[in-house]
Formats: C-alpha cells, structure tokens, sequence
C-alpha cells in the first residue's frame, strides 16, 4: 500500500513523541524521521514505531484516521493512574517542603505552611486515582504547585490578604484522558500559585526534535522523492 502524507505526518508525531518522552535517543530520532519523511509504502513505515507503545497495531497506527497523540507529558498518561500513594501531605512551619519528581499523589492530599512553604511538583507524579483533590492552607507562608499544560487542573481556592490563583501557563491543552486534578483551600496573608509548565529536560527534547524534523524536511525537499515523482497508474 502507497503511504499518503498524513500517513507520514503521523507516524513523525509518534516518533515527536518518543523523543520527547525518552524513548528514543536523538540521534536514532533523526534516523527514523528521515526515513519517515522518505517512505512510499506502509511496508516502509511501520518499522520505524512498531517498538513504541501505542494503541493498536503498527498497521492500523498508519493506516488509522485517529489524530496523533499530545506530546510530551500528556503521552500514557492511564500508566500513570493507579497504585498506592507515597505521600498524603505536607507540612512546613519556620521551614519548607517538596514533592518532586517520580512520587504518586494520594487522591486526598493536604498541605499546610505556616510561615514557610513547599513546592508540590506533578510533571512527573503518578496518581492514586483520576479525581485528585490537593487542599492547601497557607498562614504567612506559601505553596507553589507545578503541572504539566496537558494536567487538567482546576483551582477554586481563597485568599485573605493574600492570593491564591493560576501563574504562567505553557501551550498546550489539557488532555481528556488525564487526570482531573482540583486545588484549593486558602491563603491567609500568604500565597498559592498554580503554574503550567514542562520541565526544562523535556523542553529542550522537544526543541531538539523540531529542530530534527526540520532537517529531515528540507533534506527530503531538496533530494526529492526516490522514485524521481513517477507516478504509478491505476
């Protein structure tokens, strides 16, 4: 079967999302992006994600009409839901806490800083459940809570001569099979900021891949297609 370029689009967005999840080291990433960009037939397409998680079947990834999966953190994220978790809360007075890195979040998670603060940190949490509900309390104190763009997070909390709301918010949308994560409570002569952002190691796998595909293009555009654009006749 002749590949289309959609076909092609989708399976470079597979390969984008490897990279950026690091699955695939960078340089391999160009190697199969190229490859991509060059391929006329699904026969020549399908190797290049068949040893990347994806739904379905390396036939039916290139041949299917689903749009590509959201990339960087939004990628598996059922994988990520599920299991016992290794923190309920936090608590800091005259001090500060952190919940970073690879930790699961309890489905019910408190934090309370009174004259300090903590720093609660989802881009790479797991998550007990899929409603999540983070309370934060804050006295002359506060808490800084960081998600990836593709977390659906709400936040409903209270500030009393203090503040509690969203900060900066990276692009990206909310994915409909990620959690729902709901943060509130209330700050008293304090602070909550809520901010959307990806960790700067995923950033620049991202920028590096855009740079690649990039390459790949104009490689492809200028060398032209392999059959010299014959055209094969129904």
């Amino acid at each position: 079967m002749r590949a289309s370029d959609a076909e092609r689009e989708r399976i470079a967005e597979l390969l984008r999302e490897a990279v950026a999840e690091g699955r695939l080291e960078m340089d391999e990433f160009e190697q199969r992006l190229d490859t991509a960009y060059k391929a006329r037939t699904h026969g020549e397409l399908e190797p290049l994600v068949q040893d990347l998680p994806a739904p379905g079947s390396a036939v039916a990834r290139v041949g299917s009409s689903a749009p590509a999966p959201a990339r960087g953190s939004a990628a598996n994220w059922p994988a990520r839901v599920g299991g016992a978790a290794t923190s309920k809360g936090a608590f800091a007075f005259w001090g500060g806490f952190n919940r970073k890195g690879r930790w699961t979040v309890a489905r019910k998670f408190t934090a309370f800083a009174m004259w300090g603060g903590g720093e609660i940190d989802l881009r790479e949490a797991n998550f007990e459940d899929r409603q999540i509900v983070i309370r934060c309390v804050t006295i002359m104190g506060g808490v800084h809570v960081t998600a990836p763009p593709e977390l659906n997070v709400e936040v409903r909390g209270i500030g009393i001569m203090g503040g509690f709301g969203e900060g900066s918010n990276e692009e990206g949308e909310p994915a409909p099979d990620a959690p729902h994560v709901v943060v509130t409570g209330f700050a008293l002569m304090g602070g909550v900021g809520v901010d959307r952002k990806r960790t700067k190691a995923e950033r620049r796998r991202l920028k590096e891949a855009e740079q690649a595909e990039l390459a790949a293009r104009e490689r492809n555009r200028l060398e032209g297609p392999e059959d010299g654009g014959r055209k094969e006749l129904g």
